[in-house]
């Protein structure tokens, strides 16, 4: 049985609850095509930080086009959602801490999406 996270996660900026402020921001962001080299998520868990940054990914990569509003139904979005898409990766700041750490993020952004 999957996590009660995992299963009611938010798939859509809307979706996301208490953090208007900063889904606004990435809305425009995206809609405005104004989009910063990296976003860094922080904050207590439980906040959204890595569901955000899912919907983020999603709203990049959909093969619909960029929009503030993935569609949520391509293979790009149902593989960002699932947690297995290649282009997509997911860094967890705790855990990855060290200096190899850092080398081997370097070496991986060398590649071309696939």
């Amino acid at each position: 049985m999957a996590a009660l996270y995992r299963t009611y996660r938010p798939q859509t900026f809307a979706e996301v609850v208490g953090q208007d402020h900063i889904t606004r921001t990435l809305q425009n962001a995206v809609n405005s095509k104004r989009l910063a080299q990296a976003y860094l998520f922080v904050g207590p868990r439980g906040i959204g930080k890595t569901s955000t940054a899912r919907i983020l990914a999603k709203a990049l990569n959909c093969q619909e086009g960029t929009s503030a509003e993935p569609c949520g139904k391509c293979d790009a979005c149902l593989e960002i959602a699932e947690g297995r898409s290649l282009d997509v990766i997911e860094i967890d700041g705790a855990s990855n801490n060290g200096v190899e750490n850092i080398r081997d993020l370097r070496e991986s952004a060398a590649y071309a999406p696939a």
